[in-house]
C-alpha cells in the first residue's frame, strides 16, 4: 500500500542553518546532529561559533545573509535550508532589511536546488493592525513561500525557555515588580509555546516530502494572558501574587523603555515585543499534528515550560540567549591589534600586576568577571555607567552572562561582548554600550616565576569630536576604574582556594 502523501521520510539530509549564533539557531544545530542529519551554518562570523560543543561536527561558512554570491555559496548543495533571520530591534529600517534578505535567500535557494526551506515567523492575527514586527514576519514568510521552493512556515507566538528575549522579559517583570503599573498589552491573549516543542518541529520539517508548502500555526496547550502568565510564573517560581494594575495610557514606546529599565531586554529590542504583544496571537489550527505527530505525554504546557526554563536558569545550564544574536561593530571596523593608521587615533590604558597566584589561579578570576561577579572596582562607578547607558537605549549592565564560570567567543558580558578568548592566556572584550567611538578591555595572564603577571589594555578609537571628548574626560578616572580593577583581580586569585 503506498505511504501517505504527507509520510515523513527518513533519509539524512544536509542542512543549512542561518542565525546559527543566534537563539534558535544556536539549540537547532545539536538537535538536528542528534537526528542524524549533516549540518552547515553560515554565518558573518563564523569565530563566533567555535566555542560551541558541536563546532567541530559542522561545516561552517562564512556569509553575509544580504550579499547574494555569498549565500549563492552557501545553499549549494544543500537539501533544507533553516531561514532563522529576523532584524529584531535593528533600527528604522528593519523591514526593508529582512525584505532584501529573504529575497536573497529565496533566490539562492531556488537556483541551489534546495528541497525546502523551513521559517520561523510570527502567528498572524485576524482583522487587528498589526506591529511592524508581525508585519514585517508575514511579509518575509509570503517572500519564502512564493520562491518556488518547498516552504514550510511554522508561526508561533511567544517561546518559553532559558534565555530568550521573551521570556527573560517575562522573568525579569515578575521577579523585580511584587506591584506592577502595567500598559494594556497584558490582556492581550497569547498561546506561548516551549522552546522544546519549537525544536522538535523545526527538527521535523527535514523530513516532509515536497508536497507539503504551506503556513502551519504552532502553539502549547495553554491560552493566557500577559497578566495571567506573570500570575503563573510568579507561583512555579515560589514567589507571592503579584498586583498587576493596567493603566491605557503607556505607548509602546513608553512601554519599551520601562521594560528596558526594568529588564536585561534593551529598548530597542523590547520595542518590537511589546508590539507584537497588542495583538491577539493564538492558533486557529493544529495542522501540524498530521505531518509531526504531537509526542505521547503531549505538548509542555507553560507551567511546565516554565519551571524547566527557571531549573536551567538556577543550574547556570542556559546554552543559548537572545543575547547571542546582537554583533557588535562590523568587520571593517578596526582591531585593538591594529597599527594606529590602520584606524585613525587609538586612545591606550595599559597596566600590568605580578601576582603571586599561579597563571591557573588569575585565569579563573578573569575569565569569572563581570555578572554577579562584578568588575572588581568602584561598583558605583559602573552601575551609573550601565544606568545612563539603559537611559539611552542601550544594553546597559543587566545582561550579566550565560554562565558563571566559562566565556564562549561570542557571549554577551554586560555592556560587553567577548570577541576573542584564548584559555589561560587571554580575554578580549569589545564594548557594546553606546560610546562615541568603538572600544576593547584586554586581559593578558602570563606565567612569571612563581606566579603570574596580568596585563590590562583598554582601548578606545574616537569617533569625530565628540570620542575625543569623551576620552579625556573620563581619563581622571581610569586610575581608580581600570587601576582598581587590575588590583581587584591579582587580590581575588590570591585569595581564592587553590
Amino acid at each position: 500500500m503506498a505511504a501517505p502523501e504527507h509520510a515523513l521520510e527518513h533519509a539524512p539530509k544536509t542542512c543549512l542553518v542561518t542565525g546559527a549564533t543566534g537563539y534558535i539557531g544556536g539549540r537547532l544545530v545539536p538537535e538536528l546532529l542528534a537526528a542524524g542529519h549533516t549540518v552547515r551554518v553560515m554565518s558573518r562570523s563564523p569565530e563566533r561559533l567555535r566555542d560551541h560543543p558541536w563546532a567541530d561536527k559542522v561545516e561552517m561558512v562564512r556569509a553575509d545573509a544580504g550579499d547574494e554570491e555569498q549565500v549563492a555559496a552557501a545553499c549549494g548543495g544543500v537539501d533544507v535550508v533553516y531561514y532563522l533571520i529576523h532584524a529584531l530591534g535593528g533600527g528604522p529600517s528593519f523591514e526593508e532589511t529582512d525584505r532584501r534578505t529573504a529575497r536573497v535567500m529565496a533566490a539562492a535557494a531556488r537556483e541551489a536546488g534546495v528541497g525546502r526551506l523551513v521559517y520561523l515567523g510570527a502567528l498572524e492575527p485576524e482583522g487587528e493592525d498589526l506591529s511592524p514586527h508581525l508585519r514585517s514576519r508575514i511579509e518575509v514568510a509570503g517572500i519564502l513561500l512564493a520562491s518556488g521552493v518547498p516552504t514550510m512556515v511554522l508561526r508561533a507566538a511567544v517561546v518559553l525557555g532559558s534565555g530568550s528575549a521573551s521570556f527573560e522579559m517575562l522573568r525579569y517583570l515578575t521577579e523585580r515588580l511584587p506591584v506592577m503599573v502595567t500598559p494594556r498589552w497584558v490582556h492581550s491573549r497569547i498561546q506561548p509555546i516551549a522552546i522544546r516543542d519549537v525544536l522538535r518541529y523545526l527538527v521535523g520539517c527535514a523530513q516532509l516530502p515536497p508536497s507539503v508548502h504551506r503556513c502551519f500555526d504552532i502553539g502549547g496547550p495553554d491560552v493566557m494572558n500577559y497578566a495571567e502568565m506573570m500570575q503563573r510564573y510568579a507561583v512555579v517560581a515560589g514567589l507571592p501574587r503579584r498586583r498587576i494594575v493596567p493603566v491605557p495610557l503607556f505607548s509602546p514606546s513608553l512601554s519599551s523603555h520601562w521594560v528596558g529599565l526594568i529588564t536585561p531586554v534593551p529598548a530597542g529590542i523590547a520595542r518590537p515585543l511589546v508590539e507584537s504583544l497588542r495583538n491577539t496571537v493564538v492558533c486557529r489550527e493544529h495542522d501540524i499534528a498530521e505531518y509531526v505527530p504531537d509526542p505521547p505525554e503531549g505538548l509542555l504546557g507553560f507551567d511546565e515550560a516554565v519551571r524547566l526554563a527557571v531549573q536551567r536558569v538556577r543550574d547556570s545550564a542556559v546554552s543559548t540567549r537572545w543575547a547571542s544574536a546582537s554583533v557588535p561593530g562590523a568587520p571593517s571596523d578596526p582591531l585593538p591589534t591594529d597599527p594606529d593608521w590602520a584606524g585613525g587615533s587609538l586612545y591606550v590604558d595599559e597596566r600590568a600586576r605580578h601576582s603571586t597566584a599561579g597563571p591557573e589561579a588569575l585565569w579563573r578570576v578573569v575569565e569569572g568577571i563581570g555578572g554577579e561577579n562584578g568588575w572588581y572596582s568602584f561598583p558605583l562607578a559602573w552601575e551609573v555607567r550601565g544606568l545612563l547607558d539603559r537611559m539611552v537605549g542601550g544594553v546597559g549592565l543587566r545582561r550579566g552572562r550565560r554562565d558563571p564560570r566559562r566565556l564562549y567567543v561570542g557571549d554577551a558580558l554586560d555592556f560587553w561582548r567577548v570577541e576573542e578568548r584564548d584559555t589561560g592566556r587571554l580575554l578580549r572584550l569589545r564594548a557594546e554600550m553606546r560610546l562615541p567611538g568603538l572600544a576593547w578591555l584586554e586581559f593578558h595572564v602570563e606565567h612569571d616565576g612563581d606566579g603570574a603577571v596580568l596585563r590590562q589594555r583598554a582601548t578606545f578609537a574616537p569617533r569625530g569630536l565628540a570620542g575625543h571628548v569623551y576620552w579625556r574626560g573620563i581619563a581622571v578616572f581610569h586610575g581608580v576604574v581600570f587601576g582598581g580593577m587590575l588590583r581587584g583581580l591579582v587580590r581575588a586569585a590570591e585569595q581564592s582556594p587553590a
